[in-house]
């Protein structure tokens, strides 16, 4: 009995070692965990291509906004200077109508980024909602809207867009329309894929049970999970809408004269580009970076959203 209280006497706290995880650093662990958006905010911050893309992107509608606003010339005005180079009093030179082209730029910004904005949108609407649709009914009527998607990716994209503002007469409204018509098939078939990845989750299988209906399902369930994928999507639609409408204005078939838009201004630029370049220079640049700016947003946007990158 001796022997036994002297054992116990001779045994020390330091003998022992804590196997797992102490309860203060179980609390320590769980402060440290974030959620998913603020994660995802998180990668993409520590991309540095995607921050150059989205400082391009404030700044370029920065200026878009407050340039024409603020500008003691207008984008019609004659300044009384043809085809000047670029200078001090004019940052970008004018054109042949004596125009200023630094607000002329800024001007088109504004209707090539409202076109592009618009179209995706319009994209975003109809393709959420037809893929969602058509992922949830499963059957025949996925086959059926999935079929019309298939019809209207069978005729060229492009050639769609030129046959209706041939019919509509170019415009502003018309090129919007034409965009829309069939740019929202991809969105439609990504958010159909993901939505049939989706909707057999435990989760949806218990709203289904406790009675939710279809749209309940898509705006609860479905379309908030299918986010990461919409965001992407639409950010790589923009840029096409983007290229689409200057590429069309760049033939005449886009947005009229007197307004302006950088493929009308590049299209009048092309004409004096032996004695005027920077009249094809400055809106060519800024359809570039534009372009490039929002493909760097989306791939950064995809790389931060893609789970399989997440820790």
């Amino acid at each position: 009995m001796a022997q036994h209280d002297q054992k116990i006497e001779n045994i020390s706290p330091e003998m022992f070692k804590v196997v797992g995880v102490r309860e203060s650093e179980a609390e320590q662990l769980s402060k440290k965990q974030v959620s998913f958006w603020r994660e995802v905010f998180y990668r993409f911050s520590r991309n540095k291509l995607a921050l150059v893309g989205l400082i391009l992107l404030v700044f370029i509608g920065g200026m878009a906004i407050f340039v024409p606003m603020f500008s003691q010339f207008s984008y019609e005005q004659n300044v009384g200077l043809y085809n000047s180079a670029p200078s001090a009093a004019h940052w970008f030179g004018t054109d042949d109508l004596a125009r200023d082209m630094f607000v002329r730029v800024w001007e088109g910004a504004r209707i090539s980024l409202f076109i592009g904005l618009t179209a995706a949108v319009i994209d975003l609407i109809i393709g959420v909602l037809w893929g969602s649709i058509a992922g949830l009914s499963g059957g025949r009527i996925d086959n059926i809207m999935m079929r019309i998607a298939d019809v209207l990716t069978a005729v060229p994209y492009l050639l769609v867009v030129i046959i209706l503002l041939v019919v509509m007469e170019p415009g502003l409204v018309p090129m919007i329309i034409a965009l829309s018509i069939t740019g929202w098939v991809n969105m439609a078939r990504i958010v159909r894929g993901e939505v049939l990845s989706i909707k057999n989750q435990e989760y949806v299988l218990a709203a289904r049970t406790l009675g939710a209906n279809q749209w309940h399902l898509i705006k609860r369930h479905l379309i908030p999970n299918a986010m990461g994928a919409i965001l992407v999507t639409m950010t790589l639609t923009i840029p096409s809408a983007i290229f689409t409408e200057s590429f069309l204005s760049y033939l005449g078939l886009g947005v009229q004269a007197p307004t302006a838009s950088w493929g009308t201004m590049a299209s009048e630029g092309n004409k004096a580009l032996t004695s005027a370049p920077w009249r094809l220079l400055f809106p060519a640049l800024f359809i570039s970076l534009t372009i490039f700016a929002f493909n760097a947003v989306g791939d950064g946007l995809r790389d931060a959203l893609d789970p399989k990158l997440r820790k």
